[in-house]
Formats: C-alpha cells, structure tokens, sequence
C-alpha cells in the first residue's frame, strides 16, 4: 500500500514553452497504474494566470478536484501561461475528466468570479476585438506517462525549474505555485502533496 504525506507543490513542460502548438494525434494510455505528468496551456499562450490572484485561484480549484475524483498530487507548478501537473490516474474518471472538471471551473471562476464567490470582476490581461477572449484554455493538454524512478525525478526537477529557466525568480523557492518546498525543504505549501513510496 502507498504511503501518503502532505507538502507542497510544482509543473512543467519543454515544447510548449518554446511556443510549439500541441502535437497531433496525441494517445492517451490509462488504466496501467502511471503517473501522469500533464501540461496544458492557456488560451493562445497568453499570461492569464499571470497575477497571484489568477494562480491563487488555479490551486483552490486544483485542491477541490482532487479531493473530488481521488487522484494522487505528486507535483505541480502553475506558470502564468501553462501548468504542469504530476498526478496519478483518479479513482472518478480519467486525467482526461480531471482536466475537463479543472480547466472549466478555473475558467468560470476567472470570467465570473461575482457568481463563484469573488467580490469583482477579474480583468484578463488582454482582449479579443474589444471583448473577452473565446476561451480561457487551450483545448488539448499533453500527457506523458511516467513508470520508473528516474523519470518521476526528472519530470519534478522540470517543473521546479521552470520559474527560474523562464526567469521569473532567481530560486525554486522563490515561486510559491509549485511543489519544490516540499520536496527540498519539507514544508507544507499551497496544496497538499501526495508521495508514493
């Protein structure tokens, strides 16, 4: 049986950082007992999680989901126009389904956050001909499985890197929407970290 324990969190990807659109004809490979180290995009790279409200708001919602569908957090990081997750499968649904609940309630909550407990009207950081944009995701979000040691560490270190590669912090512990703490400082962070030993 897995043990379980609490921390903090982290995400990452390469291609998608570089600009690259979403491969085609993507496979998904479930129900092989993998982790899952998953990035998904904002809408058109764009920056909307670029405020701390934005990525407060991206964890809140990532903590309700998991607690939801049951599925293990074993790292993340939440850039201001991507995020990395590495997840186990759920015990409710799929990565697929997971990512379907996520993205649509951090949407929601981002384009009407009067009806979902906010006190105003967030205002995204661009515009499309005048209005808001079309959507707030990209549809597809990539998914890499990961099945031994070594590729679970290399994807972590991935992601804690990120901040600091794409130079928004000079240390991993300087961005507080990932997992790093936990994992080099044994410090609880924003969500609860699950480690499968």
């Amino acid at each position: 049986m897995p043990q379980v324990r609490c921390g903090n969190l982290g995400l990452g990807v390469a291609f998608l950082a570089l600009g690259f659109a979403m491969p085609a004809g993507l496979k998904r490979y479930y129900g092989q007992g993998h982790l899952h180290f998953i990035t998904f995009s904002c809408y058109r790279r764009l920056p909307l999680l670029k405020t701390v409200r934005a990525r407060d708001i991206f964890v809140e919602e990532l903590r309700k989901v998991r607690e939801e569908t049951e599925f293990r957090l074993l790292g993340y990081v939440v850039m201001p126009e991507h995020v990395h997750l590495l997840m186990s499968e759920p015990k409710h649904g799929s990565p697929s389904t997971v990512l379907q609940k996520l993205k649509l309630r951090v949407s929601r909550r981002m384009r009407n956050p009067t009806k979902f407990g906010g006190a105003v009207r967030l205002q995204l950081p661009f515009q499309e001909e005048g209005g808001p944009p079309r959507a707030f995701w990209q549809a597809r979000f990539y998914d890499f499985n990961v099945y031994t040691k070594g590729k679970k560490t290399e994807k972590l270190n991935y992601m804690h890197a990120n901040p600091v590669t794409r130079k928004l912090v000079k240390h991993p512990k300087d961005w507080l929407w990932s997992s790093w703490s936990y994992y080099w400082k044994g410090e609880p962070g924003l969500i609860c970290i699950d480690v499968v030993e």
